[in-house]
């Protein structure tokens, strides 16, 4: 049904620095399937919404690939079922009119091995999984539910008076912290820490105390091969939505990725720790991270070792999101070789967000992306930051945050790395900031490349513990011009053909005794009051204008 494709042989030459490297981005190998049908109604699914149809259609599912493979077919209806196992050369197709509906039954999934968030943990059995299977694929025209309303936390900041005032007549519990939580077992899981995490200490008991809080992401498919995801909805996930994990040659094309905005970690698809993927021409508007990249965290993620490397991403849309493109924060295992391009981001918290934190390690870098467009971002177009916090990227309303401590610790095995990142024709209407990039100050963010691209944006460029940092005919149309670019102990950062707004106030602000070696070259200054200003041990000599 579908035939194998070399489909994508990339070279890529990109200049960082004076060094000349060449990428090769290797084929994605799609599955292939014999043409024999396996109906569900043949072994007894009924579409009626109400009745329980998962031993129908996992027998269904089970004989396919006992048999050889072939299309495990859901017809239109409304087909309410337990969780489902997809095995070896199974393609389950979904026609038009077909909805996949996960019962909100929790004691319908047992609570088994799993991982989350980069941790070997227990979870609830995902809706959908499959696990060192080979050739398999979810096709079709349908939707498939996770009714991850039943499973899901809520913010009352998130939902309108209204809103709110229906949801807890439903029942449920709230917190101090005017959070709704679906059950007793769900509010005790949430006050201890990372209670599906694996310890001695912890027995069958204890994690079925907490169940409920041990959400599962809708399709979780482990150490599988030759997959692909085509055409199908893919909505109301409990947790993440799709998370391929240890997997390779996958293939995700023409799928609607749906989340609430306001859903508890309801990301569109994570990566993790996984080889040979093309993601292209579909749609995420969820209500976390869109599209993805990880690949394990901290210790766990640097003893499995495995990056998510040799991705490519083209032809997507993402709406509602936390981020559009994303990186992290669990990339200890790294991050390298991903191409992106051809992407509209429309109402993304973050546009390109760049993620991690100490503890995490690992190396992100050869990422490439270009022809990015993005309207009404409500925080930064451009995000590098080494200090994430687990929070929401834009602040609820009367939400005060503060500045992390700013401390510089050994470098080791534990320190994370973003390097050698080119970003090109990006333009960009409307964000909160441009460009936000920040290391630490033993780990600075390397090497990234901005060409080519327009920013109209309230604030402009920040930079903190950074350096080898490249604008080329880069605009930025900001409301606030004093300063239009803020550099806090930056080095070597070179601006070239730099337009900036109309009678600006201060081009340039310097901080930081450890700035050092930035330049303009082929740009006009006629248009600013002052070209520069220095403070906090920076001086005006480290900073030269051609």
């Amino acid at each position: 049904m579908f035939k194998s494709s070399l489909f994508f042989l990339l070279i890529l030459i990109i200049n960082h620095s004076s060094a000349q490297s060449v990428w090769k981005l290797p084929e994605v190998i799609q599955p292939r399937f014999r043409e024999t049908v396996y109906p569900i109604t043949k072994y007894g699914a009924v579409p009626d919404g109400y009745r329980l149809n998962t031993r129908s259609i996992q027998a269904a599912i089970d004989e396919c690939s006992s048999k050889g493979g072939g299309t495990v077919v859901v017809p239109a209806g409304l087909w309410l079922t337990g969780p489902l196992v997809l095995k070896s050369d199974v393609n389950l197709n979904l026609a038009a009119g077909a909805t996949l509906l996960f019962t909100k039954d929790k004691t319908q999934y047992p609570l088994v091995k799993a991982n989350w968030e980069g941790y070997p943990q227990m979870r609830n059995q995902s809706p959908l999984s499959a696990e060192n299977a080979v050739n398999i694929a979810i096709t079709g025209k349908g939707i498939i539910d996770g009714n991850g309303d039943a499973w899901r936390a809520v913010k009352k900041d998130k939902l309108t008076a209204s809103q709110w005032k229906k949801l807890v007549a439903s029942g449920g519990v709230v917190d101090d912290n005017d959070m709704w939580m679906p059950s007793e077992s769900y509010a005790k899981g949430s006050h201890l820490k990372e209670p599906g995490r694996f310890s001695p200490d912890k027995n069958a008991a204890f994690y079925e105390s907490v169940k409920d809080f041990l959400r599962p992401n809708l399709l979780v498919l482990t150490s599988c091969d030759k997959v692909l995801l085509e055409g199908v909805t893919f909505q109301n996930s409990p947790a993440w939505c799709l998370h391929p994990l240890m997997s390779s040659n996958i293939t995700v094309r023409n799928v609607f990725v749906k989340n609430p905005w306001y859903a508890q970690n309801g990301d569109g698809i994570d990566l993790e720790s996984c080889r040979n993927v093309l993601i292209e021409n579909s749609v995420f508007d969820v209500g976390d991270d869109a599209l993805c990249m990880k690949s394990g965290r901290d210790a766990d993620g640097r003893k499995r070792a495995m990056p998510t490397k040799d991705v490519i991403i083209r032809g997507c849309t993402v709406y509602a999101s936390h981020g559009g493109f994303v990186v992290g924060s669990e990339m200890s295992g790294g991050i390298w070789n991903v191409y992106v391009s051809d992407c509209t981001f429309v109402g993304s918290d973050i546009g390109l967000r760049f993620k991690t934190t100490r503890g995490r390690g690992g190396i992100v870098e050869n990422i490439f992306i270009k022809n990015v467009f993005m309207k009404d971002i409500p925080g930064d177009a451009v995000l590098f930051d080494m200090y994430y916090m687990g929070r929401d990227p834009v602040p609820m309303a009367g939400e005060k945050r503060e500045l992390p401590k700013v401390e510089k610790f050994p470098v080791d095995e534990t320190t994370p790395q973003f390097r050698n990142i080119e970003i090109s024709n990006v333009y960009v209407n409307g964000a909160q900031r441009a460009v936000f990039l920040r290391g630490l100050p033993e780990m600075a963010v390397k090497n990234i490349s901005i060409s080519n691209a327009v920013f109209q944006s309230k604030q402009g460029i920040e930079i903190q513990e950074s350096s080898g940092i490249r604008f080329k005919n880069v605009q930025v149309y900001s409301d606030n011009t004093n300063p239009v670019v803020d550099i806090i102990n930056g080095r070597d950062i070179r601006f070239d053909q730099f337009g900036y707004s109309n009678n600006a106030n201060t081009l340039l602000r310097l901080s930081g005794g450890n700035t050092r070696n930035i330049g303009f070259q082929n740009t006009t200054y006629k248009n600013v009051t002052n070209k520069v200003a220095a403070t906090l041990g920076a001086t005006e000599a480290a900073v030269s204008f051609k």
